[in-house]
Parts: structure tokens; sequence; C-alpha cells
């Protein structure tokens, strides 16, 4: 039944104002994204809150979280932009909100427990290390100065290299060392420290904020569909979606309710799918639970869902506000890239920790066989097939670990 204070406070300027600083807290991860893959940051504004309202219609509103853009799809967004363009991306990331949707009904019907089955830590924690780690060489390109691929200097060496790194040690420093809600925005104040340094060493241009409208339509660009960006992007929902069971165990054990029973981890998979599949309608980058926002409902013990309702309402009346997102394009490739140095290192060590938490013995062949396939395949550019049906990337790791998981015979100790 609902209490008075969950139905009553829904509309009272404590809930609205909590839900500005949920946003806060979400804020320099959920810009990140698009601007490290060259996506609209106000479309995926747009998509971050117009997905958390749709996953709160599926779940019915019970459900404490707030939905934005995915780590785990920075790496295969930037290769898949380079390889087949945006619409064709979307078309992709669509359909990996399809795959969620699938899952969720294969929970639905199987029950929890299929997952384990058919996605074990043996191979996902090598998978996700594949995502940190594969495209390493574009955050230590950025942080440098040059393009992702190292092509072309974007900004000179002595600059950028002291832009970026006082960018990560910034992030680090509040990461490690601070206290309350300020450690729930490292990405935050490294971006703005390192915007900061930028303007003092006169790196930032502002023609594209002078030019833009205050108030404008995000720039929503419709997907294309093509098999070969969809074969490459489908299996990149695996991590997350593992992301998204971890999430949902922690924010019950916050709010001391059980989520994965009621409203039940298919529903919650459901929402997070039409989620991404609805942002990639626009162009907006696939949407997850957050977990950052997780820790900040800890800390404030504000348990309310609708507090998230007023963050997504939020997020989505900022994405109209055309200068804003002029701002956030100008910050300089350095920044980005000395933040996602630690970035796609962290998302690493999130497979390796995977590993090390499953107790699995690594050194039994048939775990072994399974995690370095997985990381040579995935991290070496191996692909197979060609034209419109390769398989390559994380995409073909993920196949290979799933398909040697039930394969291989499992390890029995000799007699």
């Amino acid at each position: 039944m609902t209490t008075e204070n969950e139905f009553g406070a829904a509309t009272s300027p404590k809930t609205i104002l909590t839900g500005a600083q949920m946003l806060f807290v979400a804020f320099g991860a959920l810009v990140l994204v698009p601007l490290l893959t060259g996506l609209d940051p106000n479309v995926a504004l747009f998509t971050a809150g117009a997905g958390t309202l749709l996953f709160q219609l599926v779940t019915r509103g019970q459900v404490p979280v707030f939905l934005a853009s995915s780590f785990a799809f920075i790496a295969p967004i930037i290769a898949s932009v380079q390889a087949w363009g945006i619409p064709a991306t979307m078309g992709g990331l669509m359909a990996a909100g399809l795959a969620y949707i699938a899952l969720s009904a294969l929970v639905r019907v199987k029950g929890t427990g299929i997952l384990h089955r058919i996605l074990p830590p043996i191979v996902i924690g090598p998978v996700i290390m594949v995502i940190g780690l594969a495209l390493a060489p574009v955050a230590v390109n950025l942080a440098m100065g040059k393009t992702g691929d190292g092509a072309a200097e974007l900004v000179a060496y002595d600059k950028a290299i002291i832009v970026s790194m006082f960018s990560l040690v910034v992030t680090l420093i509040v990461a490690v060392f601070s206290r309350g809600m300020f450690r729930l925005i490292p990405i935050l104040a490294g971006v703005l420290a390192g915007y900061i340094l930028s303007l003092m060493l006169g790196l930032v241009n502002f023609t594209p904020v002078s030019d833009a409208a205050w108030f404008a339509v995000p720039a929503f660009t419709m997907p294309e569909f093509h098999w070969q960006a969809i074969l490459f992007m489908i299996p990149v929902a695996i991590a997350p979606a593992i992301e998204h069971v971890g999430d949902m165990v922690a924010i019950s054990q916050v709010t001391a309710k059980d989520y994965l029973k009621k409203p039940g981890l298919h529903r919650t998979l459901l929402g997070d799918g039409l989620a991404t599949s609805s942002a990639a309608l626009f162009g907006g980058p696939p949407n997850t639970t957050y977990s950052e926002v997780t820790g900040a409902v800890m800390l404030t013990r504000n348990f309310n869902p609708r507090v998230m309702t007023w963050a997504a309402v939020f997020a989505v009346l900022l994405a109209f506000i055309g200068k804003m997102g002029a701002v956030l394009q100008t910050i300089p490739t350095p920044v980005m890239g000395g933040i996602m140095t630690l970035l796609f290192g962290s998302i690493a060590v999130v497979g390796m920790n995977t590993l090390v938490k499953s107790g699995e013995d690594l050194t039994v062949p048939r775990n072994l066989s399974i995690v370095a396939l997985i990381l040579v395949f995935g991290i070496g550019g191996m692909y197979i097939g060609g034209g419109e049906f390769s398989l390559q990337g994380v995409s073909l790791c993920a196949i290979l670990g799933i398909a040697l998981n039930l394969i291989l015979p499992e390890h029995r100790e000799a007699d």
C-alpha cells in the first residue's frame, strides 16, 4: 500500500530539488558518453530522461533508479561510427535493445538462473575486460592531443599532456579522497578542472556557443539498418545486461526491497531494453542503470521513485537548451582523453573483479582456454567472415565465449 508520504510528496519542493540533485550526480557521466563517441549531448539528455520515464512506466514506478548513457557501449560505438556511420550505429544499438527485451522474456520463462548458465563469470569477466581495453589506444591518442586513430594532431603535445593529466589527477583525487556527494561526481569534477585549465591555455573556441540558439530542438538522428552493424552491436548488450542485474541487487540492498521479485527482473530488463531501443530511435546512446545515482540514493536515504521522475523531467527540459549543448562540445579532446584513460581501465578492472569474485580456477584448461581466446580475439583484432556478415571485436569474443562455455565439458577433479 502506498504511504501518504510517498503519494503526497511526489510534487513537493523537496522532491523536485532532490530530483535536480540526482541529475547533477549523473550529469558528468551522462554527457561524457556522447562527447566521446561523437553523438549529440542534448540528444543524450533527452533520451536519458525519456528512457527513465519509460523504465518507470514498465516497472510501475517502483524502482528508484535513473537510466542514462552506458559506458560499456563507448568503445563499440566509436568503432561502429568509424566503420558504418552514426545512423547505422543507431540501428545496431536499437537491435541491442531488442536483445535486452529477448533476455527479459527468457528470464520471465526460465527464471534468473538461466543468466548464470548462459553468461557465467568466466565469460562475462573477460568480455568486459575487452570492452575496456580494446580502444585503450584511442584514449591515449586523445590524451596526447591527437585524433582517436593518431593520424593527426589536434592540440600541441606539450599543452595536451598537461591538460589531460591534470584532468586525470583531479578525477582521481575526487574519487579517492572526497566524501559525501562529492565522491559521486569525480568525472564532472575532472571535466570542469580540465576545462578551466584549457581556458587558461587558450584551447577553447567559443564560436559554436555564440552561433547556437538559446532554445533548439536536439539534433535527432534516425537509425538505418545494416546487418554488419547489427551483428557487431547485439552481443555488446551482454555486459550491461549483467551489470543491470548487479545494479538491481545493489538498489534492493539500499532500499531493503527485493526488486528482483517485485516488480521482477524480467520487468526491469524489459524497461532497460525499451529505453535503449527508444534512445537509438532518436540518435542517443543506449541507456543503463546508473551506479552513481544508486550511491546518491544511499547517501540521501530518499527512496521515493518520484525523485527519479523529476530528474528525468529536468533532463528532457535541459535537452532543448541549445547553448548548453554547444558549450559541452567546446570541451577540448585532451580533457576527454585524460578521463578516458581511467574510464577504460576501470571497465577492464570491473571485468577482472568479476573473474576474481567468481572463484574460478583459471589454470584449469577449460577456463584458461575460454578466457585466453576471448581476450586475444577481442583485443587482437580478429575477425571472421567478410562484407556485411563479418564478426569482430566484442561481438566476436562474446559469441565465442558463450559457445565455448556451452560446448567444453566441465572440469572434474582427478580421482
